[in-house]
């Protein structure tokens, strides 16, 4: 399993934001929650405003186009799909799941499953934005939202994505190695990490 580096698109900016709302529904790869949480500044004090996402939202929809779910940024690595996202007074709630069918989405779920990833950011551009004082970052107030992917490092300490981890058990000492060691990991080596993926999903 080989991660290579993601290349994000230019000139777009990202946001790790709270998530400890995001809970994974008990099928594998499905999760759900908040993405962006109005109010919440992130490291570079940045807030995003109520309603900065509606013309984005809406012009997607007036397109027929949907917010992509990445892996890691890199839009040539599709991971699942969104089946909702829509602003409430909280912030971006977002629906959907990873394709499992895929090798990466595959393996995405396994690590999920087993917390190795739990953050999500999301990728957009400012459309308006405006000097907020009281963080010393901008108050965004208009954001053209490309897509909301899944992240090994959120930016922010609450942004985590909380799971099931129902293949936990099909992959209890990998699980447990990473659980444990957490970002001082230095467990199995790719090949070894394949593996693991192969006998939890195979057998």
């Amino acid at each position: 399993m080989h991660f290579d580096q993601p290349a994000p698109v230019e000139g777009l900016e990202m946001k790790y934001t709270a998530l400890s709302a995001l809970t994974e529904t008990g099928e594998v790869g499905r999760l759900q929650g908040y993405a962006s949480r109005f109010g919440e500044p992130d490291q570079a004090g940045d807030v995003v405003a109520p309603g900065a996402f509606a013309t984005s939202l809406e012009t997607l929809k007036a397109a027929g186009r949907s917010v992509k779910f990445l892996w890691q940024h890199d839009p040539t690595r599709p991971i699942g799909v969104w089946q909702e996202v829509m602003e409430n007074k909280t912030g971006l709630w977002v629906s959907g799941e990873v394709l499992t069918d895929l090798p990466l989405g595959k393996d995405a779920a396994v690590l999920m499953a087993a917390g190795a990833i739990d953050g999500l950011s999301i990728g957009y551009r400012v459309v308006r934005a405006e000097k907020n004082r009281e963080t010393g970052g901008r108050t965004l107030l208009e954001i053209d939202l490309w897509e909301v992917s899944l992240v090994t490092f959120p930016m922010l300490p609450t942004a985590r994505a909380e799971a099931d981890r129902p293949i936990r058990k099909a992959a209890p000492d990998l699980a447990e190695a990473i659980l444990a060691d957490g970002p001082e990991f230095n467990g199995p080596s790719d090949d070894d990490l394949a593996a693991a993926l192969a006998e939890a999903l195979v057998g």
